[in-house]
């Protein structure tokens, strides 16, 4: 099956890619990062003709999160998915730093996952890849199918996440990146958190991270 869409809707003060990914032939989708304005968001589902099946974090930081609690509750019946090690960043607005942007915001997952799943959703197959750096909790979705990467802040167009907030480890997101996303096909695209789409193979030309020798 083929046919992907990703719709890319950026939202909130940082401007967060919240994605929405869906197959043509199939009027349900996956919303990925909604940072803020659920109405927004689900208003553009609307405009596309399709209902959330899930909503899938990549990690939990505030800006990743604020609408979370909004899309469910219009859609009480769609799981949260996020990542295992994330519950407390998750949860804690001192940890995803909402405390500080005064805006206090708490978000329980209805699934936690670990590296190696796969997830079945909306028609898509989604490979779960952790990837600690950013957050200890961190995860990034692979759509082998149609060459796909959602990486969230781990891995940005010739750049990396902030390492410098909780739980963050800035030789764990370098390892992360070399050993995982570079070892996947070239030519996957990747759709980062902020910011432009690029690709794997452009990252390993072009990101400070591949000429990292420690």
């Amino acid at each position: 099956m083929s046919g992907l869409i990703i719709k890319t809707y950026p939202v909130g003060q940082i401007e967060t890619n919240c994605y929405v990914i869906y197959r043509k032939t199939i009027k349900k989708a996956v919303i990925v990062d909604p940072g803020d304005d659920e109405a927004y968001i689900l208003e553009q589902c609307s405009n596309l003709c399709v209902t959330p099946e899930a909503i899938l974090l990549t990690h939990g930081h505030f800006d990743h999160i604020m609408a979370v609690r909004g899309i469910k509750h219009i859609f009480p019946e769609i799981p949260i998915i996020a990542g295992e090690k994330e519950k407390v960043l998750l949860y804690d607005p001192s940890e995803n730093l909402s405390l500080n942007m005064g805006r206090k915001c708490s978000v329980e997952a209805d699934r936690y996952v670990k590296n190696g799943e796969v997830l079945s959703v909306a028609g898509i197959s989604i490979e779960v890849i952790s990837t600690p750096g950013h957050t200890e909790g961190s995860l990034c979705y692979y759509i082998k199918e149609d060459e796909v990467l959602i990486s969230g802040d781990t891995l940005f167009r010739e750049s990396l996440g902030r390492t410098d907030f909780p739980t963050g480890n800035q030789s764990r997101i370098i390892e992360s990146i070399k050993e995982k996303l570079f070892s996947l096909p070239d030519n996957t695209v990747v759709y980062p958190g902020h910011g432009d789409v690029t690709t794997i193979s452009h990252e390993k030309s072009y990101n400070p991270v591949a000429l990292y020798r420690g």
